[in-house]
């Protein structure tokens, strides 16, 4: 699978009403674009996106795929705040990630390459992950609760030497799953 754009389209009203702007690419500021930081209902046509709460690729991150979001709730925020977003990288079908317990690749790690709704089901006794290594070519959302619940994290593939890298304030993980960007 090659990596596209996609296309995503906000809706200031909830139920896909009121004003909307379509984005098929990065969008820094909604703003920018006429359009206001209030969004109440989401409709994803095609590919995965990471959307945030302040412009600039700011703030707290939700992963959209493809379907229906006729309110802020159904993405798990606790607002109807978002000011930009871009699409997930992907390259293709092969998952795979390493998280480990300290900086800089310290400390024990863990191998997964499926989805896990709660690490400490999967001998990894500790609530928090403090680097990763994203190898393949797909995409991981870190939640910070079981069940994948939280607060969430995209890491594309690449190194992250700290939970900042990854754009984290406290490296509370407890569970990952894959982005399956479909088009």
């Amino acid at each position: 699978m090659s990596q596209s754009t996609g296309k995503i389209v906000f809706y200031e009203g909830k139920c896909f009403s009121g004003r909307a702007l379509e984005v098929s690419g990065a969008c820094e500021s909604f703003q920018e674009r006429g359009f206001p930081p209030r969004v109440n209902s989401v409709r994803v046509r095609s590919g995965a996106w990471v959307c945030f709460d302040h412009g600039g690729f700011r703030g707290r991150q939700y992963v959209l795929e493809r379907g229906d979001y006729p309110d802020f709730r159904r993405w798990n925020a606790h607002g109807d705040h978002l000011g930009s977003c871009r699409p997930v990288g992907m390259h293709g079908e092969h998952y795979r990630i390493e998280i480990f317990e300290g900086n800089h690749f310290s400390g024990r790690s863990l191998e997964l390459t499926e989805d896990c709704s709660f690490l400490q089901g999967q001998d990894w006794d500790k609530n928090y992950v403090n680097a990763i290594k994203v190898y393949g070519d797909g995409a991981w959302v870190l939640y910070e609760k079981p069940s994948y619940r939280g607060r969430m994290y995209v890491v594309e593939r690449g190194h992250f030497g700290s939970c900042h890298e990854w754009q984290a304030q406290r490296p509370n993980i407890q569970s990952l799953r894959k982005v399956i960007n479909y088009f």
